[in-house]
C-alpha cells in the first residue's frame, strides 16, 4: 500500500490552504466588481459568499500548522485530532451556508422572484463556477492522499460556492419558462449541502471516538506480520485510533508458549518497526502464548 509521509502530509496541507485562499480573494474582488458593474445586489451576496470560503481556508491552513507540531509530554500522541476538529467547524460554517441557501430560496419562491443578470455577471459567474469546481476537485484529490478530512471539508465548501453560481445561471437561461426554476435549484442544493454537511460530520466524529478496523487494513498487518517473522502468525483483536497525521494500531499475535519472553518481545518489536516503515502505522503488539488461545476458546 502507498504511503504519504507525514511531512509530505503537511507540506500539501499548506499548499491545498493558501491555493484556497487566494483563489477564493481573486474570486471575490472579480464577482463584486461584476456585481458593481452589472448592478446586481445578488451578486455582490455571491461575492461576499465567496470571501466566507477565505475563512475556512484560514482553519485548514492553522490545523495543517498545528497537526504538524510533534507530540510532546502534554499531549504524547500528536496533534493530530486537530484535523477532525477543524473539518467540524468548517461543516457548521457548510451547514450555515446551506440553510441560507434554503431560506433565500423559500423567499424567492413566496415572493415569484428570479434571477436577473448582465452579461459582464454571466461572464464572471460562469468562470467562477469552472474556477470553484476545479478548486473542489483538487482539493478532494489532496484529501484522498493525506487522508484530511478538514481539507474533504473544505472542498466541499468550494463546491457549494459553484453550486451557488450554478443556480444563478439557471435562473438567467430558464427563468422566462420558469419563474421558479432560481428557488427549487436552491432548495435542492440546500438539501445536497446538508448531506455532506453530514458525511463530513459523521467521518470527523468516527475517528474521533475510534473506529474498527478495515478488512484490507487487517489484510495488509497479517502480511506483514507473517513475512517479518518468517512463519504463518495468528492475529486477532484490532483497534485502531485515528490521530490525523498517523494511525495507532493495537492487536495480539499468536505464538508458541515455548518461546522465551525476549524473543517474543524482539520479534514483536521487529514486526512493529515492519508496520510502521511499509503502512505508516504506529503499532502495539501484544502477545499470546498458543496454550491460553486454545484454552480461552473451549
Amino acid at each position: 500500500m502507498q504511503t504519504t509521509s507525514r511531512e509530505d502530509k503537511t507540506k500539501l496541507g499548506y499548499r491545498a490552504g493558501f491555493v484556497s485562499l487566494l483563489v477564493n480573494l481573486v474570486l471575490f474582488v472579480f464577482k463584486y466588481w461584476a456585481g458593481i458593474m452589472s448592478g446586481s445586489v445578488a451578486l455582490i451576496a455571491d461575492a461576499w459568499h465567496t470571501l466566507s470560503d477565505s475563512f475556512t481556508s484560514i482553519i485548514l491552513i492553522v490545523s495543517v500548522k498545528i497537526t504538524s507540531k510533534k507530540a510532546n509530554k502534554k499531549h504524547p500522541y500528536g496533534y493530530g485530532r486537530v484535523e477532525q476538529i477543524a473539518a467540524i467547524f468548517i461543516a457548521v460554517i457548510l451547514a450555515i451556508v446551506a440553510y441560507e441557501f434554503g431560506k433565500e430560496s423559500i423567499e424567492k419562491l413566496s415572493q415569484h422572484q428570479s434571477a436577473n443578470f448582465g452579461i459582464i455577471a454571466i461572464i464572471v459567474t460562469a468562470a467562477s463556477i469552472i474556477t470553484k469546481e476545479a478548486l473542489a476537485q483538487y482539493a478532494l484529490l489532496i484529501a484522498r492522499k493525506t487522508g484530511n478530512t478538514s481539507i474533504k471539508a473544505d472542498a466541499w465548501h468550494h463546491r457549494s460556492d459553484a453550486l451557488s453560481s450554478v443556480i444563478v445561471l439557471a435562473g438567467i437561461f430558464l427563468r422566462d419558462y420558469f419563474w421558479w426554476i432560481d428557488g427549487a435549484l436552491g432548495l435542492a442544493i440546500s438539501a445536497l449541502l446538508f448531506y455532506a454537511v453530514f458525511d463530513i460530520m459523521r467521518e470527523a466524529i468516527k475517528k474521533l471516538l475510534g473506529e474498527q478496523a478495515s478488512d484490507e487494513l487487517i489484510e495488509e498487518v497479517k502480511a506483514v506480520t507473517s513475512k517479518t517473522a518468517g512463519f504463518d502468525v495468528e492475529a486477532h483483536h484490532f483497534h485502531v485510533h485515528n490521530y490525523g497525521s498517523h494511525n495507532e494500531l493495537t492487536f495480539h499475535i499468536v505464538l508458541e508458549g515455548s518461546m522465551n519472553i525476549k524473543d517474543a518481545h524482539n520479534l514483536a518489536d521487529k514486526i512493529e518497526e515492519e508496520l510502521r516503515e511499509d503502512l505508516g502505522v504506529e503499532a502495539t503488539i501484544h502477545v499470546d502464548p498458543r496454550e491460553a488461545t486454545n484454552k480461552d476458546s473451549k
